[in-house]
């Protein structure tokens, strides 16, 4: 009689749950779904840019770069 190949299953309960979650979700993502997640994230950087003042965006931009040079130095 032939023997079977069978995959064993992990000792560590962390792995076994993170494989049985990983096989669950292969199928992919909806792309309806992703489409009108996409959308959303388009509208919403340029209304909220419309609402700030050029004052708010310098602050914002200087913020920004501060936080880049920061990086840089560290």
């Amino acid at each position: 009689m032939p023997k079977r190949s069978s995959k064993k299953a992990p000792r560590d309960i962390n792995v076994l749950a993170a494989s049985i979650v990983e096989e669950a979700t292969k199928a992919g993502k909806d792309p309806l779904a992703v489409e009108l997640g996409r959308r959303g994230g388009l509208k919403g950087g340029v209304a909220r840019a419309k609402k700030l003042t050029p004052e708010q965006r310098q602050e914002i931009a200087r913020n920004a770069a501060r936080a880049r040079w920061q990086k840089k130095n560290e």
